[in-house]
């Protein structure tokens, strides 16, 4: 019959002792360093579909980006055709009682207007936001054919994205919003707290270059077209006009 003898243990010296406890303090100490750099599970981009078109002279219309049931930007376009020629305009800013919300902006002129920026454009701290409502569009026409327009969003012909900033329960978040044919098609925010967000970004597959650069339209000079109407055909007629002319200086 065979007998089971018990192994003893040898105890520790003191100094494997003291080694061993080191060990096991530094890797915690490790372990907890990577804790303290891995980003929340639920770190992502929130992205919502739209299909709004934004019509002139019915009010602001007003769209909510983290789905808290709180307005957080909103649109606002007029347009009037009278004997004497036209005026229309279309702006964008955040909606009341958002005072910490803002839109990416540049100068045109006394101006100031919202950048059209395009997909793969970097919004985020640092960047030009302005908490006042901003002209995205604005173009008037005399019966005599001349007329003006300002502000990078005059007829543009392809979709550009607003770069937005707002605060969810105090905390700055990025986001941004896409307009094109007269209507907001989209818009997303980074859930991630003062974490730039890449324009046309939306958290899925695709693969969104980001860039420093602002890549604002160009803001358009003074026109001489007598319909200059947001959104109809002459203002596109207009600004490839423009761009044949730069070509040729």
């Amino acid at each position: 019959m065979k007998r089971h003898l018990a192994r003893s243990v040898s105890p520790l010296s003191p100094c494997l002792h003291q080694r061993v406890n080191s060990y096991a303090l530094m890797a915690s100490a490790a372990g907890m360093s990577v804790l303290s750099l891995a980003q929340p599970a639920d770190a992502k981009i929130i992205y919502t579909p739209a299909h709004v078109k934004i019509v002139p002279n019915h009010g602001e219309i007003y769209f909510d980006l983290n789905h808290d049931g709180v307005n957080d930007f909103g649109f606002y376009a007029s347009s009037a055709r009278t004997t004497s020629g036209f005026l229309g305009r279309l702006d964008v800013g955040p909606a009341k009682l958002q005072q910490g919300n803002g839109v990416w902006s540049v100068q045109s002129g006394r101006h100031a207007c919202a950048a059209a920026l395009r997909k793969g454009v970097r919004v985020g701290p640092k960047r030009p936001f302005n908490s006042n409502n901003v002209v995205m569009a604005f173009a008037s026409s005399t019966a005599g054919g001349k007329g003006t327009a300002f502000c990078p969003w005059v007829g543009l012909t392809k979709s550009s994205y607003l770069g937005l900033k707002f605060t969810i329960k105090g905390k700055v978040h990025f986001g941004w919003a896409r307009v094109g044919g007269g209507f907001l098609t989209g818009y997303a925010y980074e859930n991630i707290a003062n974490k730039a967000i890449i324009t046309g970004a939306t958290g899925r597959d695709e693969v969104v270059e980001a860039s420093d650069a602002s890549q604002t339209a160009p803001i358009p000079r003074a026109a001489s077209l007598g319909f200059l109407a947001l959104g109809s055909p002459g203002l596109s007629i207009w600004r490839r006009k423009e761009q044949q002319a730069d070509s040729k200086r």
